[in-house]
């Protein structure tokens, strides 16, 4: 793409509207991809991870902790991890070790043999460290076939195991849905809920639920976001709870660390905004992808804060 066609995307729709756009104000929540590996291999992952997948690659301790320094400089309320599969990175705990000194810390999980394995350094840190590490299991579906079409058969089962363990041992646990197109979400939930009963968890356990974010890369068929869109039908509040208003994601690329806008769009490279979190903070976000319609439309966010 030459530099006036970029451009154009960027700051304009296709009919010559100048795209909404969202000014970050502060970073409550620093992320961090732990890169797109994952034991698993679902074919709706947003991020296209799997076993064997590097797209984005998985960064050592001593390239995450100038980002935690930075961002506890600038005020960050939380640090949150994401993936792929965050426990099969090798500095996994000595990062979260690090982070939860600090400030409390999210990790998202499959819930399966990664975490598992994991269990006993997690309980020391829960017992070291000032901060907790709390962590977001996804469970897709709350019918077994379901979930395991996508990830695979007894992932569902494994996956319970990782949130009884979890629960067990003490930690904040929260989970994650799909949320299908008109489905009757109290039905659903009560459906999660008797889950919850019948393995011993909290029938209160939050749950966040995400439309299809589709594949890295795909196009789909949304709504353009104007400026007009973001004034009539938004508050000055709601831009204000955008997650790239307010939180930022750190990604490893073979060419190293980047900034980039937030958790749902590491797969443009008109999101990446920076080598630092300062710099970063002086770029304004576009709201051209198309996963930008869901958090505009439905107020999806990763964040739990």
């Amino acid at each position: 793409m030459n530099h006036s066609n970029r451009i154009h995307n960027w700051e304009f729709t296709p009919l010559g509207d100048p795209r909404g756009y969202i000014k970050p104000h502060s970073i409550k929540e620093l992320w961090f991809h732990t890169g797109t590996k994952c034991n698993l291999a679902c074919g709706f992952c947003l991020e296209g991870s799997s076993p064997s997948d590097k797209r984005l690659l998985t960064p050592k301790f001593e390239e995450v902790k100038p980002f935690i320094d930075e961002a506890l400089a600038l005020g960050v309320e939380q640090f949150s991890f994401t993936g792929g599969e965050p426990f099969l990175a090798k500095d996994i705990i000595k990062i979260l070790d690090y982070a939860s000194k600090f400030r409390p810390c999210l990790v998202l999980t499959n819930g399966t043999e990664p975490l598992i394995k994991r269990i006993d350094a997690l309980v020391q840190l829960q017992i070291k460290n000032q901060h907790p590490v709390s962590f977001r299991v996804s469970i897709d579906s709350p019918i077994e076939r379901e979930h395991d079409m996508g990830r695979g058969e007894g992932n569902f089962a494994k996956a319970f195991v990782g949130l009884r363990l979890l629960h067990n041992k003490g930690f904040n646990i929260s989970l994650a849905r799909h949320m299908a197109k008109g489905e009757d979400t109290s039905v659903v939930e009560r459906q999660y809920q008797a889950l919850f009963a019948l393995n011993g968890l909290p029938l209160s356990m939050h749950m966040v639920a995400f439309p299809d974010f589709l594949a890295p890369g795909a196009i789909s068929n949304v709504p353009h976001i104007t400026i007009s869109c973001m004034t009539k039908y938004q508050t000055q509040q709601q831009r204000e709870n955008y997650m790239c208003a307010n939180s930022k994601m750190i990604i490893k690329k073979t060419d190293g660390m980047q900034v980039y806008a937030c958790t749902l769009v590491d797969d443009d490279d008109d999101y990446f905004l920076a080598t630092t979190l300062a710099k970063s903070m002086t770029k304004t976000i576009n709201l051209k992808h198309h996963r930008c319609y869901s958090c505009f439309a439905l107020g999806a966010s990763c964040s739990e804060m």
